[in-house]
């Protein structure tokens, strides 16, 4: 579990945190094997019996001063009895993993039978559109293929297709058949039959080990619905248009009943991953993708306000269905015309999936990133619950969960990966602030409670044999984090315990806040504003302050905060939306604020980091340049770079080593280009040199350079000044 906050030492009252202009809060990633200085929780086993407090429910921890018969919390200083079997567990301290380390990970009781625990299939579902073209299957395929690969030994994968009807495979018998069910054209229509009665699910979920190559000839047989088909099965829409035969919205429904029905039976945890070509087009959840054109200008309506909130609450209420039936959805767009995310990301967002954006099948990253995402561990079912001490409170929550409906700050999220963040903001709990005299320090505990699937080979070797061979086992955990920060004394201490990524973490989603609410110029205005009253707050902060304006002219630049006119496509900003509000601090640093190194040769690194900008390719004289932006990777060979340099750089060389680890290390694939200046279309690397000096411009609505935007923050901070 890392936490990192934006500041070390907290502001000492509501005056002193208004006077920093800083955010203040935390990035929380759960599941993170280690903290955020590398260091492993402590493991211990019956996190049932752990102490809790009676009057704030926090758990017992090594700040907590214990006695023969009692302890004290260390969050709200509440004097509690211990049991005489806590009393027991305390007279050998060592033996206790809560008394060695204030970050440990407990080991919880499973509810239910044995049988029960041993019965924990993992189970995963590909959702195909039929309606689309033949490179989107294949490209599909590919990356059905690599899930395959990835997928934990004993899982089940059930293959459904989606058109104007639903397709269900059984894949178990000598060929491979499907079973289709119409889909009705009006919104308000249902299934003529459920799904269970078309296909029992044990028909339709066939083990991968043993069907494997039947699933691949499945794969073989996906066609894209042809043109009489679509014509035969779609709807006259509105204003005589004829609609296609995309019944997304209908099919994902259908799924979720069906799969639903046997959740914590067959599953603790189902991945459906859905495959999108364009626009539910058809039956119930279609879109109505005119909100997207021309028709803003002769209307007077603002398109980057108009076309970030979603036009129907039908998939926010469909992922509350997904989520009760214990299902986490990835969503796969891959398209180039406007499929309206704003509505969709709810699916994936609110059951702890991933939404991916690919605009061309050529040279999509798919195949790689589905086999990413399920090679790495993942817990499921998961509580994620933040306290403090008496002082301050949790402002806002931000991330991809879902909010408890009965209890503040506890969060549900139905799938988390080792990547998964999470942010806070903190509020005062009153004028008084943290005392400059108490002896007490602020303090933040976070629990994290959840569930892993344990392999055969992982049970054997912790002793339970082959009894348990083929079978999968439930572990359910509580990992707690408890943390004492300082109180700062003055301004200053705030500002030299700064953490700039953290920082930059909470104002995105801050930014994205504002822009879903009010629109992306009212997104940009919140930052330019933020960036003001620092820079006003804290002139003399040199450093400090250059710090930020360096970040954020990157921020303004980047496609999230652009503006519809400008080229942005509104489903693209989504996707960053989705994307940027998931990354722990660094990666979204990256993401943000490319990294530029050079090479003299593809061994030998020349300069670990230059400014992003043409003339520091012109004054470094070094021929091979990396630029890191997190989703893309390029290495760009300058145009006077000695011919005899190899293009592109040898596999077997420190550059590629370098990009190698990059990748390695991320969340997603990103994706990879080689250009020789003056010989190739060098636009997409000139595209990240932001901090050029001679782009101008005027105002936010414009793109500007960054002398032109230290400019204008020094300009508006003297109107603050006033």
């Amino acid at each position: 579990m890392a936490v990192r906050a934006t500041v070390l030492r907290f502001p000492s009252d509501p005056d002193a945190q208004e006077a920093s202009g800083l955010p203040w809060g935390v990035t929380v990633t759960p599941f993170s094997s280690k903290d955020e200085n590398g260091i492993s929780p402590v493991y211990g086993s019956d996190g049932n019996l752990l102490p809790r407090c009676e009057n704030c429910y926090g758990y017992f921890n090594t700040y907590c001063e214990l006695e023969q018969w009692a302890w004290t919390c260390s969050l709200c200083g509440t004097l509690n009895g211990l049991s005489s079997q806590a009393i027991a567990r305390y007279s050998h301290p060592q033996s206790c993993a809560e008394m060695i380390s204030s970050f440990i990970d407990l080991e919880l009781p499973l509810e239910g039978s044995e049988e029960e625990m041993m019965q924990a299939h993992p189970v995963y579902v590909a959702a195909v559109d039929l309606s689309s073209s033949e490179e989107f299957l294949e490209l599909t395929r590919s990356a059905l293929q690599a899930a395959l690969e990835a997928v934990a030994p004993g899982a089940l994968f059930g293959l459904a297709t989606f058109s104007h009807k639903i397709g269900l495979y059984d894949v178990q018998g000598a060929i491979p058949v499907v079973k289709n069910v119409f889909i009705p054209q009006d919104t308000e229509g249902t299934l003529p039959v459920d799904l269970e009665d078309v296909m029992p699910l044990s028909q339709f979920l066939a083990p991968v080990e043993t069907f494997k190559d039947n699933i691949t000839s499945a794969l073989e047989t996906l066609r894209p619905t042809t043109s009489w088909e679509r014509t035969a099965g779609a709807a006259q829409g509105l204003d005589g248009v004829l609609m296609g035969g995309r019944g997304f919205g209908a099919a994902m429904e259908a799924l979720f009943n069906y799969l639903g029905s046997e959740y914590g039976n067959t599953f603790a945890l189902a991945r459906v991953f859905a495959f999108l070509s364009g626009p539910p087009d058809h039956g119930a959840g279609q879109l109505d993708t005119r909100r997207y054109g021309e028709q803003y200008a002769s209307k007077g309506e603002d398109a980057d306000r108009a076309l970030l909130p979603e036009q129907t609450p039908f998939y926010k209420d469909l992922a509350a269905v997904a989520v009760q039936a214990g299902v986490c959805v990835d969503l796969f767009a891959i398209t180039n015309e406007y499929t309206d995310l704003a509505s969709l990301k709810f699916l994936s967002i609110e059951s702890g999936g991933s939404l991916f954006l690919y605009s061309s099948t050529d040279d999509s990253t798919l195949p790689q990133d589905i086999y990413r995402m399920l090679s790495r561990p993942y817990a499921f079912n998961c509580i994620l619950r933040l306290r403090t001490s008496s002082e301050f409170k949790p402002g806002h929550s931000y991330g991809h969960f879902f909010p408890d409906p009965q209890y503040e700050n506890v969060q549900h999220i139905i799938c988390c990966d080792s990547y998964a963040t999470y942010a806070y903001d903190f509020d005062f709990a009153n004028a008084a602030g943290f005392s400059r005299h108490a002896a007490e320090q602020p303090m933040l505990q976070i629990a994290f409670q959840y569930t892993v699937v344990v392999l055969p080979e992982e049970l054997a070797s912790a002793g339970l044999g082959s009894a348990s061979r083929g079978k999968h086992s439930l572990k359910r955990r509580l990992r707690i984090r408890t943390m004492q920060f300082a109180a700062a004394q003055n301004i200053n201490e705030v500002y030299d315990s700064v953490d700039p990524e953290a920082v930059l973490s909470i104002l995105v989603h801050k930014v994205i806040l504002a822009s879903l609410e009010q629109g992306v110029r009212e997104g940009r205005m919140l930052l330019h504003d933020w960036l003001v009253i620092l820079t006003a707050q804290y002139n003399e902060a040199l450093k400090l302050v250059s710090v930020y304006l360096v970040l954020s002219l990157p921020y303004l630049r980047n496609p999230l905060l652009r503006f519809h006119e400008e080229g942005v496509h509104p489903d693209y900003r989504i996707y960053l939306q989705c994307l940027f509000s998931a990354l722990e601090p660094s990666s979204l640093h990256r993401a943000v604020y490319p990294l530029l190194t050079s090479y003299s040769t593809p061994d030998k690194q020349a300069y670990p980091r230059h400014s992003l900008s043409r003339a520091a390719l012109i004054t470094s004289g070094s021929p091979i340049f990396l630029l890191d932006a997190f989703t893309t990777i390029v290495v760009f060979y300058s145009s006077t770079a000695d011919p005899a340099l190899p293009f592109p750089p040898p596999q077997d060389c420190l550059l590629r080593t370098t990009i190698n680890k990059m990748k390695q290390d991320r969340s997603i694939t990103p994706k990879l280009k080689f250009i020789q200046g003056g010989k190739d279309d060098a636009t997409i690397f000139e595209n990240y040199l932001i901090e050029e000096q001679d782009v101008d411009g005027s105002g936010l609505t414009s793109v500007m350079g960054f002398v032109s935007f230290l400019e204008d923050i020094s300009q508006s901070v003297l109107e603050y000044m006033k």
